[in-house]
């Protein structure tokens, strides 16, 4: 409300119908009921008779069977600047996470400040400083270096901005990303029922790849893994187990496995990698050692990369698991957007993780194969 209007003059139910339209940010956003009454503070019933109402005035529309659509985008008093600080511009999964941001960025009307962490400590605490001396409303941080979250949250909260963190927390953020140790579990499932059916269940090694900066958080992909196998085969509890910490991309995963290859005879091995460049880097290993017959690998991300490596016929890239990167960024711009207008936002916001495999990719993301046709055009 306009500070300049004496509260003595206010509608009571006129400011409750404009908090209701407000609280849809876009054109296509669809809430239902109970997100309505909880971002407005309303109970349910009057949220329910201020919505007939202004759905009886066209000012919104039935989405679905219990959605509500506004049917216009309303005005707002400032324009918001949002810092995002992203990983590194050389991963495909950030990629297509930052081109999400963007769009959503740019139909919500936000002004976006970009800056590249460079997956480097030193320039993350720099971009921190950038962000402040920008006097930015809201910052998106993504970094993986746990050991600097803390100096970070100390730096953003000294200047009063608030910040959402992506799949790495940060003490005092809003967390949105994966259950990492879900994710995990569901890859170690699939590649134990892989097992049983390719192989009989017979392993002769475990190989686990983990990222050395990320901590606990990140890296329980890999636990969770382990915990899935051995919940589908219990006797691999057994099986050797070789944990490499390294930089989680295609060339040094590449370079690990085949120095593991090197010393290793085994002809049954399962790989459970952090995210698709390395689960790639290993696939590639072993077929220069010409044994491709003896891993099967899962990946975390499902990235394009990794969903035509399974559209390969024959392929030991057994799955993937999804995380639809493509979908973050209209979810964080909500919630970053009903922070800064100081509604109610969840502590965590987990993703939707699927397991990806050769026999559903084209199901899963049909769209690939005509962006592979309209690229040889």
């Amino acid at each position: 409300m306009n500070s300049s209007i004496s509260p003595d003059y206010a509608v009571q139910s006129v400011s409750r119908a404009c908090d209701i339209l407000a609280a849809f940010h876009t054109p296509e956003e669809v809430l239902q009921l109970r997100h309505v009454a909880a971002n407005t503070g309303l109970n349910k019933v009057t949220a329910f008779r201020i919505l007939s109402t202004l759905m009886a005035k066209g000012l919104l529309e039935r989405a679905g069977k219990s959605g509500y659509r506004s049917r216009f985008q309303p005005l707002r008093t400032r324009r918001y600047r949002i810092g995002y600080a992203v990983q590194s511009t050389v991963v495909p999964f950030i990629s297509a996470v930052t081109e999400s941001i963007m769009a959503a960025a740019r139909d919500a009307g936000i002004e976006l400040m970009i800056l590249n962490n460079r997956a480097s400590r030193k320039v993350a605490l720099r971009n921190v400083w950038q962000f402040i001396r920008e006097k930015v409303d809201l910052v998106i941080e993504c970094q993986l270096h746990a050991e600097i979250a803390g100096r970070l949250a100390t730096d953003y909260a000294r200047a009063g901005i608030p910040v959402i963190t992506m799949d790495a927390p940060q003490p005092g953020a809003i967390y949105f990303g994966a259950d990492n140790y879900k994710a995990g579990h569901i890859a170690g499932m699939h590649l134990g029922r892989w097992t049983a059916i390719n192989w009989q269940g017979q392993i002769d090694e475990i190989v686990c790849m983990n990222e050395p900066a990320a901590g606990a958080i990140l890296n329980s992909r890999v636990l969770g893994a382990l915990d899935g196998l051995r919940h589908v085969l219990p006797h691999s509890t057994i099986v050797p187990v070789s944990r490499y910490e390294i930089r989680p991309t295609f060339e040094y995963s590449l370079t690990t496995i085949r120095k593991h290859l090197r010393r290793s005879k085994a002809h049954r091995i399962l790989v459970a990698a952090i995210n698709d460049p390395s689960a790639l880097g290993a696939l590639q290993a072993f077929r220069d050692f010409g044994r491709e017959e003896n891993c099967a690998i899962v990946g975390q991300g499902a990235a394009y990369e990794a969903r035509h490596e399974m559209r390969r016929s024959g392929t030991r890239m057994v799955g993937s698991v999804a995380y639809f990167p493509e979908s973050y960024g209209p979810k964080m711009m909500r919630i970053a957007v009903d922070m800064l207008e100081k509604r109610a936002v969840p502590r965590v916001t987990l993703v939707h993780h699927q397991i990806v495999h050769p026999q559903n990719v084209n199901k899963v993301y049909p769209n690939d194969l005509l962006m592979e046709l309209q690229s040889l055009e």
